[in-house]
């Protein structure tokens, strides 16, 4: 049967980095269909909803899904149950990709680009594997209100089951036996009880089926700190959702910048992945034509890899995104004055 990739733009620069993967998926994959839809700031603008029925739909019929961006200034005054960011938890939660996969590695290219001298982050491999469809993004009850003595209140809920630790840490230690065996379990144990339990549930599954891993604990906050000083300690890191969100945006920084770090969001077999750019819709440079394309690119990357079985086609875009960056092509992000085009057009030049 024949593939498909369902690409969703979003807002802000997600339209054009998501056309560039568009071109390079044209090339290294022909057969693969590519649909589009929308999300997002576009899909309440044009359908009254942040993620339509219809959408949820097709991505649940599609084998892999590609996003671009959603959100911006637009629909700042929106009400939060159908803003622009609304229709991305709900896609994640619709399709149940729980366990969201951020690599981060630094090109050899980019190794002088990085925020970090050059000794701490060459050769930078890592992967933080985080839960996404639980904690404190999601947990109830949550809200803003006023207490019974008259004073206004914001609060929302940490909370995680056994079952929704046991099968990301599954993910994590997988990942890990295909590399080099080490995950990293990251939380808050020492103040938050659902950090406590998540140690202790981590630890349990180790003990019944951790055959070849090795397993540390860290804080998050000690972890946070241990990236900027020896992030090269690091193999697989596991973290929930609201830890692995900010753990996942700072190692982006030690590649030189955000806008090559790709993303994957994996469910249960046979659910189609949802893969992103870590970078959000960066509304400042919206339609200006120079958003850094590579972080879409290496999302379509993963697709093929993850969700679309094409390793072959993963392995020509990422040594292609490689050979453009050693033949110097660079956006204004990472020190150059290529276009959005420009540097889609160095990175097929090379496929």
């Amino acid at each position: 049967m024949k593939q498909t990739l369902l690409l969703l733009p979003g807002d802000g620069i997600g339209p054009e980095v998501t056309g560039a993967a568009r071109r390079i998926a044209d090339l290294v994959a022909p057969d693969v269909a590519l649909e589009e839809g929308l999300v997002g700031g576009a899909a309440l603008d044009a359908e009254g909803t942040p993620l339509s029925d219809e959408t949820l739909q097709r991505a649940h019929k599609s084998d892999a899904v590609l996003l671009g961006a959603v959100g911006g200034p637009k629909w700042a005054t929106v009400d939060r149950a159908v803003r622009p960011e609304m229709g991305l938890l709900r896609l994640r939660k619709g399709l149940d990709v729980f366990a969201n996969l951020r690599p981060a590695y630094c090109f050899e290219a980019l190794v002088d680009s990085s925020s970090l001298k050059r000794d701490r982050v060459e050769g930078l491999d890592l992967m933080i594997v985080r839960e996404l469809t639980s904690g404190v993004y999601f947990g109830e009850p949550r809200g803003i209100d006023t207490d019974e003595n008259g004073v206004r209140r914001g609060y929302d809920t940490s909370v995680y089951t056994a079952p929704e630790i046991e099968r990301v840490t599954r993910v994590a230690f997988a990942i890990a036996r295909g590399r080099s065996g080490r995950v990293c379990s990251v939380e808050k144990s020492n103040v938050m009880e659902s950090g406590h339990f998540w140690r202790q549930e981590v630890t349990a599954l180790h003990e019944i089926g951790g055959e070849g891993i090795e397993l540390t604990h860290m804080l998050a906050d000690a972890c946070a700190m241990e990236l900027v000083r020896q992030p090269k300690q690091f193999d697989v890191i596991l973290a929930d959702n609201l830890f692995g969100d900010l753990l996942s945006d700072e190692a982006a920084m030690l590649t030189g910048s955000i806008g090559m770090l790709p993303s994957a969001s994996l469910g249960a077999e046979g659910v189609p992945g949802l893969f992103e750019p870590v970078h959000g819709s960066a509304p400042d440079i919206a339609g200006k034509g120079y958003a850094n394309p590579c972080a879409a690119i290496l999302s379509l990357e993963m697709a093929l890899r993850w969700s679309l079985a094409r390793p072959d086609a993963a392995d020509r875009v990422m040594h292609a995104v490689a050979h453009a960056l050693k033949e110097g092509a660079r956006t204004r992000d990472l020190g150059g004055e290529m276009s959005t085009t420009e540097m889609t057009d160095a990175i097929i030049d090379c496929l």
